[in-house]
């Protein structure tokens, strides 16, 4: 798999390495086995689904999860899908957009992690 610069830089990884100061790297082990699997049902559920509700609540959960391990951009991306789905809009292209970035990103954070907190 080659890395592209937008995957790298979609994730902050200053903000991996505040967590790995605050739970250490068997902590955010787990932490990230976690995120990487909750993560992925919540983008199933919210690629399967066209109720409104449904839509806002996991793109909420998504932003949220984002947030936590510095995935910036899918944060923002899932924000404004909450936004349109609260409003009755259609998110579809966020959901797109996901579909394609989220599961790459999550690939290159899950190979590389280890390695950019190392060094």
């Amino acid at each position: 798999m080659h890395t592209t610069v937008t995957e790298w830089n979609m994730i902050n990884w200053a903000r991996l390495a505040e967590l790995y100061e605050d739970f250490g790297e068997d902590g955010i082990a787990e932490v990230v086995e976690i995120f990487l699997e909750e993560v992925g049902q919540a983008q199933e559920r919210l690629l399967a689904t066209e109720d409104s509700k449904a839509l806002r609540d996991e793109f909420h959960f998504l932003k949220g999860a984002a947030l936590n391990l510095g995935f910036d951009e899918i944060a923002a991306l899932c924000a404004t899908g909450e936004q349109r789905a609260t409003e009755g809009r259609d998110c579809s292209e966020e959901k797109a957009q996901l579909a394609l970035l989220l599961p790459r990103t999550c690939a290159v954070f899950a190979r590389d992690w280890r390695m950019r907190m190392a060094g």
